[in-house]
């Protein structure tokens, strides 16, 4: 079984100290650092079509950004085609570049495939987990639960990061780079539904006892109840837009 977690630019690894919800560099510890203009423009670019700033299907023009980000054509172009790569951003062919559309039936469908694939990698995981994978769930659910208590617009960057983190570690002892892989595109494209679900602010959602559910159960070995909690917390954001009222979404 597969016991450690592949690299990612956007989460740390899951070792050293927990981050404490009152440490001010806990946000820079865990955002990537941008290493070239066209990395910075596009983390900046890409955090604002999260938030909504560039609504879904908004026109983004390359001469108006290239001012708004400092940078040039050229430079905003390669940010704009790495978007295009996580189909957070179309491209036009000669027309230009827009903000990737949402959906009810496009969550609908990453929801499916999200439950098809991380459900059955937590169960595999749950049994056959050792001390190692517990100690990795442990501390990712420490570090997630000072970000979430409650999730706020404010620290939602730094909860994401410990959010995709936490859900790594359960599935860890049985995921291979492949779920990873497909777990962290569908991750990316869930992640403005749920920015909009906690703009909603009156869900009545608790995604802490959500995750406390699912940790318990898995510290337990419990892997069935486990399943059923990790499905429960995955359909939830669905059915909170399914139940939004009209005209708070943006879509």
């Amino acid at each position: 079984m597969n016991t450690s977690l592949p690299p990612d630019p956007l989460v740390a690894p899951l070792t050293g100290d927990v981050l404490p919800a009152t440490d001010p560099s806990a946000d820079d510890a865990i955002e990537p650092h941008a290493r070239t203009l066209s990395e910075h423009a596009y983390h900046q670019l890409r955090q604002h079509i999260v938030e909504g700033h560039y609504p879904p299907g908004a026109k983004l023009r390359v001469e108006h950004l290239k001012t708004v980000y400092g940078v040039g054509a050229a430079t905003l172009r390669e940010a704009l085609m790495r978007l295009v790569s996580d189909a957070l951003v179309v491209a036009e062919g000669q027309r230009g570049f827009r903000v990737m559309p949402m959906s009810v039936a496009d969550l609908e469908a990453i929801t499916r495939l999200r439950i098809h694939i991380e459900v059955d990698a937590l169960r595999e995981s749950v049994r056959y987990g050792d001390a190692a994978w517990e100690q990795r769930v442990r501390q990712s659910f420490e570090m997630l639960s000072a970000w979430e208590q409650p999730v706020s617009i404010e620290n939602r960057a730094a909860w994401e990061a410990c959010n995709r983190r936490f859900h790594e570690a359960l599935i860890s002892a049985a995921a291979t780079p492949w779920t990873y892989l497909i777990l962290r595109m569908l991750s990316q494209q869930g992640e403005r539904y749920r920015r909009v679900c906690i703009g909603l602010g009156d869900s009545k959602r608790d995604v802490h006892a959500e995750h406390t559910c699912m940790f318990e159960a898995a510290m337990r070995r419990a892997d069935s109840r486990a399943a059923l909690a990790l499905e429960d917390h995955i359909g939830t954001t669905l059915a909170v837009v399914r139940n939004a009222p009209p005209g708070t979404l943006p879509f």
